[in-house]
């Protein structure tokens, strides 16, 4: 691990990488042969995780090609010299800031979208002009595999490597001096990987979880809600960081909101054989899973097949905040619909918890959805919808507190791997010598009124 951190850092000493011509050249290559490795992609992660062509390629790699073409369109804006005006007490001068990628980062992806969340990060990178140590998680192994496969052949190891293996392998890597990490997975290793970055004073982006809810109000449409709300809960059976992790539904409508749910799911036939689901990613999961579901409280699915790591599209009702499921962050298919009558209790509720990742408002009121707006913090989300957000390359993506450290996508994702360096340029045609020494009280009379500015 030191000497391939070793060679990265003398290949990015020799500023190869600062030019814009050469970060481009490898972004389009970087295009070039994930598409020509398509098939592979899909073999993998089939064999992983049972996640089809179809969702694989709308929800991991378009993704990715979408944010390399934004990188590629737009990089020329994202890094040229950015003029700044010049205050009087610094007069005659100009001022700009000049962009600078930060060195040698390392990505460490997750299991939950393999694809999408160790390529993501790793384009932004390049983008910025970084060299990349790229860990893809382990879990789904047949993914890391073929990552590692494809950009080895295309990279050299001194500017794109990726590094398999578990938690070992990723202490060893975190023991390194980076001049960056990006993380991507949960709190709890988030705060690991938060004290190591620390002993070498490395600038980290988080992207964590949380339990981030959805609210729906009786005069929202109803029909459109439950519609939207199924899709994005049950998208990769709900192992997604932004999915819906509970709603609260005010009570008047909770019956109607209950059936509308369970016949959108009857609706989708969600399946492994419709290629509209995935399996749990592992049996730790599938227990952990289980054991939020209680009995009493299923309205529909609950259904566990332990043998083939799938658990149905499951919805409980009746649920409170201190039940099993609301203890920590589902990452699952199953969705806890507990109620509400008062607006101002429901908001209290969620605040009383950690800072979600996202929150998500049904709602045909502006005044409803400007007060969950400003009075709860999250890191991004929608109205009337959900998930779809990260979609939008404009956006910066990320988390607050408990859910995470920074952002990225787009010119968000450049920033988080770059440095800007402030610079003052003097002309030597005039001097003031109000600063030099001898200090007298006429000085500083004129210094004062030159701050009064």
């Amino acid at each position: 691990m030191k000497e391939l951190i070793q060679n990265q850092r003398r290949f990015f000493k020799a500023h190869k990488t600062k030019d814009l011509r050469f970060r481009l050249r490898q972004l389009r290559k970087l295009k070039r042969i994930l598409k020509a490795n398509e098939q592979l992609f899909y073999d993998a992660i089939h064999k992983d995780f049972k996640k089809s062509e179809f969702d694989t390629y709308t929800t991991e790699l378009a993704l990715v090609y979408h944010d390399i073409e934004h990188a590629i369109k737009n990089l020329y804006r994202w890094a040229r010299t950015q003029k700044v005006a010049t205050n009087l007490v610094n007069f005659p001068a100009k001022s700009y800031v000049i962009s600078e990628p930060l060195g040698v980062a390392l990505v460490i992806g997750a299991w939950n979208y393999p694809y999408q969340l160790s390529l993501a990060p790793m384009v932004a990178a390049m983008a910025a002009g970084c060299t990349v140590v790229v860990k893809p998680s382990e879990i789904p192994s047949r993914t890391a595999a073929a990552m590692k496969k494809v950009l080895s052949e295309a990279f050299s190891e001194e500017y794109i490597a990726v590094v398999e293996g578990g938690v070992p392998e990723t202490t060893e890597l975190l023991q390194q001096k980076f001049d960056k990490i990006f993380f991507t997975g949960s709190s709890f290793v988030g705060k690991i990987i938060y004290k190591a970055a620390a002993e070498h004073l490395t600038p980290v982006t988080l992207e964590l979880g949380g339990k981030s809810p959805a609210f729906v109000t009786e005069d929202c449409n109803l029909k459109m809600a439950a519609k939207r709300l199924i899709w994005g809960k049950f998208l990769n059976a709900g192992q997604t960081c932004i999915a819906p992790d509970f709603v609260l539904v005010h009570r008047s409508i909770e019956e109607k909101f209950l059936g509308l749910l369970k016949a959108e799911i009857e609706k989708e036939h969600f399946s492994i054989e419709n290629d509209n689901y995935v399996q749990i990613i592992n049996d730790k999961n599938v227990a952990r899973l289980q054991q939020m579901i209680d009995p009493a409280k299923i309205y529909h699915g609950g259904e566990v097949n332990t043998e083939e790591r799938i658990i149905s599209p499951t919805i409980l009702h009746k649920v409170t905040f201190s039940d099993v499921v609301m203890q920590e962050e589902v990452f699952g298919p199953i969705l806890p619909v507990i109620t509400y009558e008062n607006l101002d209790d429901a908001i209290n509720k969620v605040n009383e918890m950690p800072e979600p990742l996202s929150c998500y408002i049904f709602t045909k009121s502006g005044k409803t959805k400007k007060r969950i707006l400003n009075e709860i913090t999250f890191g991004g989300g929608c109205v009337n919808d959900n998930v779809v957000h990260i979609a939008n390359p404009n956006f910066p993506f990320g988390g607050v507190g408990n859910s995470g450290i920074g952002n990225y996508h787009g010119e968000a994702g450049f920033r988080a791997f770059s440095h800007y360096k402030s610079i003052l340029e003097k002309p030597n045609w005039l001097e003031l010598p109000l600063k030099y020494y001898p200090h007298t009280s006429g000085k500083l009379w004129w210094i004062k009124q030159f701050f009064k500015f």
